[in-house]
């Protein structure tokens, strides 16, 4: 097994489970079966730990094969629940977790309730991540307010195939430092395939080491100016030398379309070693 080059950190403790698989998802788009089989043929690699669920819809969820940890995306909100409760006990699928975006942009705490009221009536006792959208204004604050109050995780969408609508750096540091200040986990989506941030296609997308720096920034007493400076930095060395020992406390995962690129990152940041 492979171990990280980074002073005080272990694999199990930083990097274990940190790429939830979501190839099904764009810009991949893989076909189901053909994300299912290489997810399952990964488990004999060497950096399998890497790896943690298996990103999928509620409609595909039927598709998915006893065994396979499965994080389901629920494509109509709370009232999606009962079905994949029941569809998981008819079929003996394991869920990892739920992940589900507020709909109500009038009562984004309310919503967050009854998500919160169907979950609890499906009896499901797994993570749940709730996507609140936009800024951290009031009403988005008042909803991580309720989030936080169920017990339930943030889900921080944190790219976008259309650059123009990734949140900037400041907007990210607000909603992590306002996780933070819940003492909320959570997890990222959407454009951290690449570990440091960069320009592709004439667009800024964030990296998942970035935002792991940030966290460890915030949490460390840091202000949003420093968080915003670490999500902004593209000194791949610089970010790689930070201690990331207490992160994964609440910066669970990110999903992500390709599980190659941010292996391939971690190695050449010297952060994993090959055998």
């Amino acid at each position: 097994m492979s171990t990280t080059s980074a002073p005080a950190d272990s694999w199990a403790e930083v990097w274990r489970g940190l790429v939830d698989d979501a190839a099904i998802f764009p810009p991949g788009n893989a076909p189901l079966h053909d994300a299912l089989a290489a997810y399952a043929a990964r488990e004999s690699e060497w950096y399998a730990d890497l790896v943690g669920s298996f990103v999928v819809t509620d409609t595909d969820l039927a598709s998915v094969p006893e065994g396979v940890p499965a994080s389901v995306v629920l494509t109509t909100g709370a009232g999606a629940v009962e079905g994949v409760a029941a569809l998981a006990a008819r079929k003996g699928i394991r869920i990892a977790g739920l992940e589900v975006a507020l709909r109500d942009p009038d009562d984004l705490a309310g919503n967050a309730r009854r998500i919160d009221a169907a979950v609890r009536a499906a009896d499901l006792d797994v993570p749940v991540h709730i996507e609140i959208p936009g800024p951290a204004t009031g009403m988005w604050l008042a909803a991580a307010d309720e989030v936080a109050a169920c017990g339930h995780r943030l889900k921080l969408r944190l790219g976008n195939v259309d650059h123009d609508l990734i949140p900037d750096s400041a907007t990210v540091a607000a909603w992590i430092d306002a996780a933070l200040d819940r003492e909320t986990p959570f997890k990222g989506t959407a454009g951290l395939h690449r570990a440091v941030r960069h320009e592709p296609e004439g667009g800024g997308s964030h990296g998942f080491l970035n935002v792991m720096v940030a966290t460890a920034t915030l949490w460390d007493g840091g202000s949003a100016a420093d968080a915003v400076d670490a999500l902004d930095q593209r000194d791949g060395a610089a970010l790689a030398a930070t201690d990331l020992g207490s992160v994964r406390r609440w910066f669970t995962s990110f999903g992500s379309c390709s599980v190659t690129e941010p292996l391939d990152d971690l190695i050449s940041l010297e952060l994993l070693e090959t055998p």
